[in-house]
């Protein structure tokens, strides 16, 4: 019997990025790791948007266009084995400012940990603005993607 262990789907997808495997080496740009963080962040409940200020008007328009920036509003670090972020979100008022940045570090690192499969060391997340809704935007507001 041969002293290496079967490479097999299920070890290939448990290899972090940048590890060596028999098959060859995964490494995942810092952009996608990005994505993936703004993606799990926009899916927050009370998260309007992501970004401030002059990102926000440059991807209202690239919404508008079809050309949605799921990064915007995120930086990371990615290191050989460990992710850290920084998310800058827009909360929706009413809601709890500290629970929906909790729920945001939550569902970013999860998704950084279940989709890259690497650690992550920090999640910082800054609340930028809060989005007050109002008759004039209501119609605006209802056919945001988030």
């Amino acid at each position: 019997m041969s002293n290496t262990t079967p490479v097999t789907p299920a070890t290939v997808a448990k290899t972090t990025p940048g590890h060596s495997t028999e098959l060859g080496k995964t490494e995942i740009a810092d952009g996608v790791v990005s994505k993936i963080a703004g993606i799990a962040a926009r899916e927050v409940p009370g998260v309007h948007a992501l970004g401030g200020g002059a990102a926000r008007a440059i991807g209202a328009l690239r919404d508008r266009v079809g050309q949605t920036d799921h990064s915007q509003g995120i930086s990371v670090e990615v290191g050989e084995t460990q992710v850290a972020a920084d998310v800058k979100i827009i909360a929706e008022y009413p809601v709890a400012l500290q629970q929906v940045a909790d729920d945001v570090r939550a569902a970013v690192g999860q998704a950084i940990e279940d989709l890259v499969g690497m650690q992550v060391a920090e999640i910082n997340v800054t609340i930028a603005d809060v989005f007050i809704p109002s008759e004039d935007n209501d119609n605006e507001d209802e056919s945001r993607v988030k």
